[in-house]
Formats: C-alpha cells, sequence, structure tokens
C-alpha cells in the first residue's frame, strides 16, 4: 500500500465520498469538493482518486452503462437505487437478494457475490 500525503484537496474529496448518501461520479466529486476548495481542477480529483484507490480507502462502483463511481470502502454488503429522474445513486441498506455466499444455484453454479442496481424514482422525485 503506498502512503502518500495528506493534502487539503484530498481530505476535502475524501470527506465528501464518505458524506455522500451513495457512490459519486468525478464530476460529482469535483463539485462537492470544489464548494469547499475554490479553484479545484478536474485533474486534482482525478488523481486524488487513484491515490485513494491505491490506499485502499475508496472502491469504484460500476453501474452498467455508466462512468465509474467511487465510495469509501468498509460499507459491507449493500447495493444501489439509481434515480431515473434526478440521476442520484444511493446506497440501499437491506439485501433483497438474500443469497448467502456459497449458495448452489440449479445448473451447479455456485455464488461467491452479487450486485444488484435498483432503478426508478427516489423520494424527493416523486413529490
Amino acid at each position: 500500500m503506498k502512503t502518500v500525503r495528506n493534502t487539503r484537496q484530498r481530505n476535502a474529496i475524501l470527506k465528501n465520498i464518505r458524506e455522500a448518501e451513495g457512490p459519486l461520479s468525478v464530476a460529482e466529486i469535483h463539485e462537492r469538493a470544489g464548494r469547499e476548495i475554490p479553484g479545484l481542477g478536474i485533474a486534482t480529483v482525478y488523481r486524488a482518486i487513484k491515490a485513494l484507490r491505491e490506499d485502499e480507502e475508496i472502491v469504484v462502483v460500476e453501474l452498467p452503462g455508466e462512468e465509474p463511481r467511487y465510495e469509501p470502502v468498509g460499507r459491507g454488503h449493500h447495493h444501489h437505487f439509481r434515480c431515473l429522474s434526478c440521476r442520484q445513486t444511493f446506497d440501499l441498506d437491506m439485501c433483497p437478494v438474500g443469497i448467502p455466499q456459497g449458495t448452489t444455484l440449479p445448473g451447479g453454479y455456485v455464488v461467491e457475490d452479487h450486485s444488484l442496481t435498483l432503478y426508478g424514482r427516489c423520494s424527493d422525485c416523486l413529490n
């Protein structure tokens, strides 16, 4: 694990990722951290994300057809909800699948892990 010195920019980026209700895109990270660090450059955000991934402080979240998003490590097993109106992605605190690791499915498939993204409208967009 590579150690990167903490900078004001890196700390603001990590803080915003940790405080988000779900995984953030680079543009969302840039916009949020830029409120705290005026003049924050997009290249700085990309460098910080790379360093935070190398330091295993954040992980990438891949949603089909979307750009990579980032969230802090340590959130445990969870899934995501993507609002089709506002385009925000939220963490779900429950697992609607309920298939434990090691389950053997018909056909002999053994489950090692699963990932699920639900799509719809968030409560703010429904109102």
